[in-house]
């Protein structure tokens, strides 16, 4: 999920400043790690430590209260009520990597995805975005082919996944639901010759380019095994040391190895 992570902090600075282009800078003294960067942390130390979704979604939104919510999800943050609310947005796809790098199964990384989007994106949509994520995110690191994972998801969650990046980008808006944004950054990664082509390609679509990035990151991480030492230092630094500490905890039961 660190991948995921790196992504978030990486297009932080171009969601309302789309670039339209993959060259940009990768951190700028105003990176920040935003709320997909919190909530893909707090899934995690749900499966770490066999944790309440609702419940921890809250715990970790109100600990983070200015990282950027989405107006639906802010409210039902910092409401009294632990039911979900029918979103189909693309929350539910940002925060679910670690279900796809967790399980060893991919019955049990879709159902998994499913409880994870359900407790606040209970909408069919919302819980597709979530569960074709992480079926990428599973896919990827077991080493499937971009082909193979690109029919999976086709087939699976009737994607239209044919159009390029090139054809895109330039008719793409600002679109924070799940379908309007998760074929994008599947197609981003599809598209991608290593994990920063993967994260320039995802930012330079345009419109939510941190959870575009944060979604083709995660799958990017899953496939290619291998992120460029200086956005591990970086994505180390601007992430809050108690994230980072549940990042770290992850990835050693999990087996991963940041390189």
């Amino acid at each position: 999920m660190f991948g995921a992570i790196a992504g978030d902090i990486i297009g932080s600075v171009y969601e309302r400043r789309n670039v339209k282009s993959t060259d940009f800078a990768l951190f700028t003294p105003a990176s920040i790690f935003t709320d997909d960067s919190v909530l893909t942390v707090a899934i995690a130390d749900c499966l770490l430590h066999k944790k309440d979704y609702a419940v921890t979604l809250k715990a970790y939104g109100q600990r983070f209260p200015q990282a950027g919510y989405g107006r639906a999800f802010r409210k039902w943050l910092f409401s009294d009520s632990l039911r979900p609310y029918n979103s189909f947005g693309n929350g539910s796809a940002m925060r679910v990597s670690p279900v796809g790098f967790y399980f060893d199964t991919l019955e049990k990384v879709l159902m998994e995805a499913k409880r994870s989007a359900e407790v606040t994106h209970n909408h069919p949509e919302g819980i597709k975005g979530a569960q074709a994520t992480a079926a990428a995110v599973f896919l990827a690191r077991r080493s499937a082919s971009k082909e193979e994972i690109k029919q999976y998801i086709t087939e699976h969650f009737g994607y239209n996944l044919r159009q390029s990046l090139d054809e895109i980008r330039p008719h793409y808006r600002f679109d924070a639901t799940c379908q309007g944004s998760v074929p994008q950054a599947v197609r981003a990664f599809l598209e991608s010759s290593d994990y920063e082509d993967a994260i320039r390609k995802a930012i330079s679509i345009g419109g939510d380019s941190d959870t575009i990035a944060c979604i083709a990151g995660g799958i990017a991480q899953a496939f290619y095994k291998k992120i460029p030492s200086i956005i591990i230092k970086k994505t180390k630094e601007l992430l809050a040391p108690e994230l980072l500490e549940i990042v770290e905890q992850f990835n050693l039961a999990a087996g991963i190895e940041l390189s």
